[in-house]
């Protein structure tokens, strides 16, 4: 899978424009190939397939108008083989600062490798569906590990714990982006919350089995993120 296709087909159809293009070509490179390397190297683990969304991601928030997602983790189902990949926007490539992207990244994987055990475990039939991003953000963060369980990088852990509060919060990413891709009127797509989720059919679900030594490994983050929160609440 070419994570740069889309852009490269954005770019042929005069969608984007190439200055734009490079950019986010030139950050790619830069800092998003390195942050996945970060990732599988502090944890050991495969990062899930990757592309680059040529469009800002916006989702409707009852508060705000408006979210901006920065990447998703979509489950799909391809002739009946079920797979993951982790849809990132080229605007967050494009302006995001290096602990941001890696951040958000890393966030990608935590809700990545939840799924499969979930999945493996056979606890997942289908997902739940929200109203609006604001709502949404509580979901979200009960279907990621804790990043202190998974990362043996405590920089990316802070990252991670300094952007994901209450949801991902960056004003100066948010700021970029709606002033230097949204109001050029550069491409967005609108995902409404329901949009958000997956169905997958139980026959695609049934045949995932991990590797055991996975299986067990994320097993045992589970249970140290299950310890890490309940520590949390009694503070």
């Amino acid at each position: 899978m070419d994570p740069l296709a889309r852009l490269k087909e954005a770019r042929l159809q005069g969608v984007l424009p190439d200055k734009v293009c490079d950019l986010v070509l030139r950050r790619f490179a830069g800092i998003v190939v390195p942050g996945i390397d970060r990732i599988e190297r502090t944890t050991g683990l495969a990062y899930p397939a990757a592309y680059v969304e040529p469009a800002a991601v916006i989702s409707p928030a009852a508060q705000f108008g408006y979210g901006v997602l920065f990447a998703r983790t979509v489950p799909v189902v391809v002739e009946g083989d079920f797979s993951v990949v982790v849809q990132i926007s080229a605007p967050l490539v494009a302006y995001g600062l290096k602990g941001a992207v890696h951040a958000v990244l890393s966030h990608e994987f935590l809700h990545y490798l939840e799924l499969m055990r979930r999945i493996h475990r056979g606890d997942l039939l289908s997902d739940e569906i929200t109203g609006n991003l604001f709502e949404s953000v509580y979901a979200d963060e009960s279907r990621t590990l804790e990043p202190g369980a998974v990362f043996d990088d405590r920089t990316l852990v802070s990252h991670i714990r300094k952007r994901f509060g209450a949801g991902f919060r960056d004003s100066r990413l948010e700021k970029k982006v709606v002033e230097q891709w949204i109001n050029r009127g550069l491409p967005k797509i609108s995902v409404l919350p329901d949009m958000n989720t997956a169905s997958i059919p139980a026959e695609s679900l049934s045949s995932v089995r991990l590797p055991l030594e996975t299986a067990q490994r994320l097993e045992e983050m589970y249970q140290k993120s299950v310890s890490i929160r309940s520590r949390r609440r009694l503070y």
